[in-house]
Formats: structure tokens, C-alpha cells, sequence
């Protein structure tokens, strides 16, 4: 992703302008919906699940599970590319946090102890995401 930001303000500006306020908070400030609160939480249509910020495809409704935990849950991205993964210490925890490759979006955390075959859950905001679904329907609108 491309941009000639003149500094943080500037580029804030810019994806302040492009975000409803819950979406910005979560992901340029890595915020957290509530629990059950988010709109893929129980979706059950096939489709890719993009990046909210880029457009860059991310999950596939193959990966994704409920793991009861009030967010949507996958076991793995589209491509190990899609995403990047850091060490999260903040609130206390030592947790890896989960951000999109291209424009370095907070979408969530992946935790150990998800179904096979990976072993992995994604845990992501329904806010950071976009379902555009596999039937030919128009994408969702980013909340």
C-alpha cells in the first residue's frame, strides 16, 4: 500500500477519514469489540473475509470455526503472506497479535488451542473485516 504520508498525524488523518470511529479504534489503535458484539461472529456464508483498511484478501469461510469465544475464529489465514504476527504485551498478557501484511492493520490475536489441522485461533474483530461472499452477492459494506 502506497502512500506519502508527511508523518503519523497525516497519515491518522487519512485513515480517519476513511474509517467509522469503532473500525479506526480497532485497527490503527488495536481496540477490541465486545465479545458477541461483531457481525461475523455467527455468519455462516462462504466467501473471503478482507481486509477492512486495503481490500487485501485474508481468511477463506473454509478456515473459519466456532470456538465459542464471541469472535470470529479461523485456523489459519489465505496465505502465510496475508498476515504479519507480532508479540502483544499490553493489559499484562503475553499474546501474538495478528495484523494484516499490506497496510499493517490490527485485526486480532491467534492463540494455540484451535482444532486441527493447524492447532491455531485466529481470533479477529468483525470490524477489521469484509465478507465478500462466494455466491455472487455484493461485498458487505465495512461497518
Amino acid at each position: 500500500m502506497d502512500h506519502d504520508w508527511k508523518d503519523a498525524a497525516d497519515r491518522d488523518a487519512y485513515w480517519r477519514d476513511r474509517l467509522s470511529p469503532q473500525t479506526y479504534a480497532i485497527t490503527r489503535e488495536a481496540a477490541t469489540e465486545r465479545a458477541f458484539s461483531g457481525r461475523y461472529c455467527d455468519e455462516k456464508r462462504q466467501g473471503t473475509y478482507v481486509c477492512v483498511c486495503c481490500g487485501t484478501s485474508l481468511f477463506t469461510s473454509d478456515a473459519k470455526f466456532d470456538s465459542g469465544t464471541g469472535w470470529p475464529s479461523f485456523t489459519g489465514p489465505l496465505a502465510a503472506t496475508c498476515v504479519t504476527e507480532r508479540t502483544d504485551t499490553s493489559f499484562g498478557m503475553i499474546r501474538t497479535e495478528v495484523l494484516c501484511q499490506v497496510c499493517d492493520a490490527h485485526l486480532g490475536h491467534v492463540f494455540p488451542d484451535g482444532p486441527p489441522p493447524t492447532g491455531q485461533r485466529y481470533c479477529l474483530n468483525s470490524a477489521a473485516l469484509v465478507l465478500h461472499p462466494s455466491d455472487g452477492s455484493p461485498p458487505d459494506q465495512p461497518s
